[in-house]
């Protein structure tokens, strides 16, 4: 069990750090059922991950192979800051590991002179490999991408220096890291609750109504990730109940424990029991 799961039930000693005495009423109970609550947490995750990596994957090799199927090789396509050779150096090693099991990468390794069409990389890539691709496109191809997923912000709303930002990069490649991150996490069996992962930041996303939960300013506890991921797996899977199942589980399993403050997972006070994507209220507990 997670050494975290026992933090918040450990009395406050000098110097304003955790002691080693318990509060009084601690039960070994709760502990073990908010261990199990992030645990079973992380197995959602990872489902809802998987589907936001192929729809990310999807349309990033849309955009760049609407050129041709060689578009991730063309430097030009990409910021002048982007590290274009060192990712093409991790992609190359990608396809190395896959010769021995990949028939996709076997045959234009054969046919075509190790010359591999984006579709054909894709399958060999991880989540940090695209995130990086995409975060190094130009903000006009990530504006595209992430419209066609419906985050078609509402820029006027913006300060004139956030509408600087968001005409130079869009507001989802930082969020794609923290997602990188915490899938990163869940692989590793660490823990998803009361930790902080890679800030994101929020302004542009609050122009949207379903994003209205995140905190201002910048969101680095793993709500927010929720949050962003309920509508990246209903774009992907139009009709899904993942971020149902999710925002119930953080209803039932996380809140009613006395070991748990909304502010650990980063759960406004004024949540309505819904993430971003839900298509229907979970199932609260009194």
């Amino acid at each position: 069990m997670h050494q975290g799961c026992w933090c918040p039930a450990r009395d406050w000693a000098a110097g304003g750090e955790r002691g080693d005495r318990f509060v009084a009423g601690t039960r070994f109970e709760d502990a073990v059922a908010l261990y199990e609550a992030d645990r079973k947490l992380r197995t959602l995750v990872h489902d809802g991950m998987e589907r936001v990596e192929i729809l990310l994957r999807t349309r990033v090799g849309e955009r760049l192979c609407a050129t041709g199927p060689l578009g991730h090789e063309d430097q030009g396509r990409f910021r002048p800051s982007f590290q274009h050779k060192a990712w093409m150096a991790t992609a190359d090693k990608r396809i190395s590991r896959a010769q021995k099991h990949s028939d996709p990468v076997r045959h234009h390794q054969r046919r075509y002179g190790g010359r591999y069409p984006f579709w054909v990389l894709a399958e060999v890539l991880d989540m940090a490999d695209v995130s990086k691709l995409f975060e190094g496109m130009k903000a006009g191809e990530q504006r595209a991408i992430v419209e066609g997923v419906g985050f078609a912000v509402d820029s006027g709303q913006l300060t004139r220096n956030q509408q600087k930002k968001f005409k130079a990069a869009s507001p989802l490649a930082p969020w794609l890291h923290q997602l990188t991150v915490v899938r990163n996490t869940c692989a590793h069996q660490g823990r998803l609750w009361n930790r902080s992962f890679a800030p994101a930041p929020t302004a542009a996303l609050r122009t949207l109504t379903r994003f209205r939960d995140l905190p201002q300013g910048q969101s680095e506890r793993i709500f927010g990730a929720l949050t962003v991921m309920s509508h990246l797996v209903q774009a992907a899977s139009p009709g899904s109940t993942w971020a149902d199942r999710v925002a119930d589980h953080l209803a039932t399993a996380f809140l009613p424990n006395p070991l748990v403050v909304p502010g650990a997972l980063g759960i406004p006070d004024t949540w309505s029991g819904q993430l971003g994507g839900s298509s229907s209220p979970p199932r609260l507990t009194s």
